[in-house]
């Protein structure tokens, strides 16, 4: 087999720093290779070994990205390739993907591609798809587990059988050769491997190329649907006090201060410290705008829904007729089996496109951009999750459309949609506006507001398209283990380490009904089944902003707690009083849990 690997270059979390302008500082800071990357790595090294192939590593970036090629090809990749060069600077993630693309076509045919699920410093998940999308192959995303079924080879495609992490659950799908894959991090040990193993790798197994071996473009800046606007840094002071004594005078002090706070019964206030502002979008939002009324013709909000993600529908339906009320324009959602009309009416739709027929990614993104040709909607919303980054991805390919990913806000400026989205673990957030016709964004569950459903809506326009199978990839089983969206819209969550053993789970429900909480945990937690994928928080887990947040059991991994930088309030529950979880809070409570939880409960009911 001919397996390529696409890598990327990062900061690591602990060492990422804003400059005065808002911008990441990379001078001086230590780069290394992205996690999800590292295990594309090892698996394409591993496959290739198994199947006595080739496995090439590609990255593009800075002359310093040459150090995560050198380590690939140390680790035991045939050759590794740099795409470096001026010109391609300020490249956003469809161009990327189109120079990426274009070095695979010179390079191959290759039979698999890997990449990593994400980059932490973008936490976006874009080039993969777009990348297949560019490519006509097939994709899959967040692969934990693979398996070869069949090898390529004269007069066959060859085949994988793959069990993909979902957000909240998994399913295992079936992949016909050649295909593009997304790496989960539990697919595989990383690759790592020392400086001096790096220096050693021959100077022939190294390629580099420029942006005139790659084609004539336009790269970079040029060829980028989206541009980055205003910055703001979202540093976070937290007071760091931590208590000592008694326990039962301590948790009198966290709940004074959480009832001072407006966070449980009897407050006086209304909000944390921390940066969060959709919390009050959301609880305060008014309800669903009626039509604007706008005439036939007039701009279209279009909202891509999954299927199975109601809530998801309901919050960015909200959002569109917000947007659409602005300009003034229409609402039209479309997406496989979407249900009742009247509903998503009240919701905030005008009109209805059924996709019927399949609800594989690529095929839905293949009759969508067929029915927008007609429809050419001014903004299209999708919902961040696996399934909504492939189909946006793949949308935004074949329109040539922007595409901002993980949006946290948008409204309307200037007759274009302005987009918050936070970049480097939550360090800052920043404008994206789309120079393309269309313009896209997928929306980061759990942000935006479900607001009361408008009454009297006329039944929308419905109208149906067919889309085809292109009979690549079979869905052979699926679960779902949670809901995604019961975690990153809670007001309160109760976040547990491993200090919390699974049997001990039962002693912490009591605090949890007290708060009204939804559980979260570290990775080492999840890692063991005590508790599922989708309640993992940090930089490989979902990012949540409540206002309060109540770590218990954990040591204060910077990995797991950037993925809570948004929450108002944090307290911290730890025997250790040297534990790094306090510098990541407001009030820490030095104590057993076992003692401290009961003594917050008793306080609080």
């Amino acid at each position: 087999m001919r397996i390529a690997v696409l890598v990327k270059q990062v900061p690591p979390v602990q060492s990422m720093a804003l400059g005065p302008d808002g911008r990441l500082r990379r001078d001086g800071t230590e780069l290394e290779m992205n996690a999800y990357c590292r295990r594309a790595v090892s698996k394409g090294v591993e496959l290739a070994r198994a199947s006595g192939g080739t496995c090439t590593v590609v990255t593009m970036g800075p002359p310093s990205a040459e150090d995560v090629v050198r380590e690939a090809v140390a680790f035991g990749a045939s050759s590794g390739v740099l795409v470096t060069d001026a010109r391609l600077a300020g490249s956003d993630s469809l161009a990327t993907a189109r120079v990426l693309a274009q070095v695979l076509r010179r390079l191959g045919p290759f039979d698999l591609v890997l990449t990593g699920r994400n980059a932490i410093d973008a936490d976006t998940g874009q080039v993969g798809p777009e990348v297949a999308e560019l490519l006509d192959l097939p994709f899959a995303a967040a692969v934990r587990e693979l398996d070869l079924v069949e090898t390529p080879g004269p007069g066959r495609a060859g085949t994988v059988e793959v069990r993909c992490e979902l957000d909240d659950g998994w399913r295992s799908l079936r992949v016909t050769l050649p295909a593009v894959l997304s790496t989960a991090e539990r697919l595989a040990e990383p690759c790592k491997m020392p400086p001096d193993a790096r220096a050693a790798v021959a100077a022939d197994r190294l390629l580099r190329l420029g942006a005139d071996d790659v084609g004539p473009g336009p790269w970079g800046q040029q060829a980028s649907p989206t541009a980055v606007g205003a910055r703001r840094a979202l540093e976070v002071h937290r007071e760091r006090r931590r208590l000592h004594g008694p326990v039962e005078d301590q948790a009198r002090a966290v709940v004074a201060l959480l009832r001072e706070r407006g966070l449980v019964r009897g407050g006086t206030t209304d909000r944390g410290t921390g940066w969060s502002t959709h919390r009050v979008r959301r609880t305060g939002a008014g309800r669903v705008p009626p039509p604007s009324g706008a005439p036939a013709g007039a701009p279209g909000v279009a909202v891509v829904a999954e299927p199975g993600r109601e809530q998801l529908t309901r919050e960015l339906l909200g959002e569109a007729a917000v947007l659409a009320a602005d300009l003034p324009g229409t609402v039209l959602v479309a997406g496989p089996d979407l249900g009742d009309a009247s509903q998503l009416a009240s919701w905030g739709a005008d009109a209805v496109v059924d996709v019927s027929g399949t609800a594989v990614e690529e095929d839905v993104a293949r009759a969508l951009a067929a029915a927008w040709s007609e429809i050419a909607p001014w903004a299209v919303l999708v919902p961040g999750t696996l399934w909504g980054r492939e189909v946006a991805s793949r949308l935004a390919a074949r329109l040539g459309a922007g595409l901002t990913g993980d949006a946290v806000g948008l409204r309307v400026v200037d007759g274009r949609l302005v987009c918050d989205k936070p970049a480097f673990s939550g360090r800052v957030v920043v404008e994206v506006t789309a120079s393309s016709a269309v313009q896209m964004a997928t929306v980061r569950p759990g942000v935006l507001p479900r607001r009361p459903p408008r009454s009297g809506s006329p039944q929308p326009a419905r109208r149906a398209v067919r889309g085809a199978s292109a009979a690549r990839v079979e869905l052979t089983g699926q679960g779902r283990d949670d809901d995604v969206a019961a975690l990153t819209a809670a007001d309160t969550v109760v976040s547990l380490g491993q200090g919390v053993a699974p049997q001990d789970h039962d002693r912490i429900a009591p605090l949890v009904e007290a708060l009204g909480a939804e559980l979260a945990a570290t990775r080492k937690v999840t890692d063991r089944g005590w508790l599922p994928r989708g309640r993992q928080v940090g930089t490989t887990g979902h990012s949540i902003a409540p206002d309060l947040l109540v770590v218990v059991g954990a040591s204060g991994s910077v990995n797991h707690m950037v993925g809570s930088r948004g929450a108002g309030t944090v307290v911290a529950v730890n025997s250790d009083p040297d534990a790094a979880v306090f510098e990541w809070a407001d009030v820490g409570m030095v104590a057993d849990w076992r003692d401290a939880v009961p003594a917050l409960v008793k306080l609080l009911t």
